[in-house]
C-alpha cells in the first residue's frame, strides 16, 4: 500500500522548541513501516496552516488526488495537517471521494470514508478550533 507523509511545523521558533521536522517523519516513517505502508513521498514545510495556500500541502493534495496507486496519507496529528475551512474541506473530499485513510498517528485515529461519525466530527472540530 502506497503512502505520503506531510510534516509541518509553524515557524522556525517552534521547531527550535521541540516540534522539528525530522523527529515527525522519523515517528511516520516508523509507523508506516510497522502498518505496511510503502512511503512514495515526503511533504514538510515550515508555515503556518491558519490560512490556506501551503506550497508542499497544496503539491501533497495534488499528487494524492492524481494517484490511482497513493491510498494513505502519515501526519502526526490533526493540527500538523490543517487549522483552516478550505484546507479541510481538501483533505476531507479525499477521504471520501478518493478513499483515502487519513493516519493521525499521535492521536491514535485512521479517518476513512467508513469512520463513525464521531471520529470524523472530532477531526473536523480539532482542525478548525482555532479559526478566528
Amino acid at each position: 500500500m502506497k503512502a505520503v507523509i506531510y510534516a509541518r511545523v509553524s515557524s522556525r521558533e517552534q521547531e527550535r522548541e521541540g516540534y522539528s521536522i525530522p523527529a515527525q517523519i522519523k515517528l511516520l516513517e516508523e509507523y508506516a513501516q510497522r502498518h505496511g505502508l510503502n512511503i512514495v513521498e515526503r511533504f514538510s514545510e515550515s508555515e503556518t496552516a491558519k490560512s490556506s495556500g501551503r506550497q508542499e500541502f497544496n503539491r501533497m493534495i495534488e499528487m494524492v488526488r492524481k494517484s490511482k496507486d497513493i491510498k494513505d496519507i502519515l501526519v502526526e496529528k490533526t493540527d500538523r495537517l490543517t487549522r483552516n475551512l478550505k484546507d479541510l474541506v481538501r483533505v476531507s473530499d479525499l477521504v471520501e471521494e478518493k478513499d483515502i485513510n487519513l493516519h493521525l498517528v499521535k492521536e491514535g485515529e485512521v479517518i476513512s470514508r467508513n469512520s463513525k461519525s464521531q471520529a470524523k466530527f472530532i477531526f473536523h472540530f480539532t482542525s478548525v478550533r482555532f479559526i478566528s
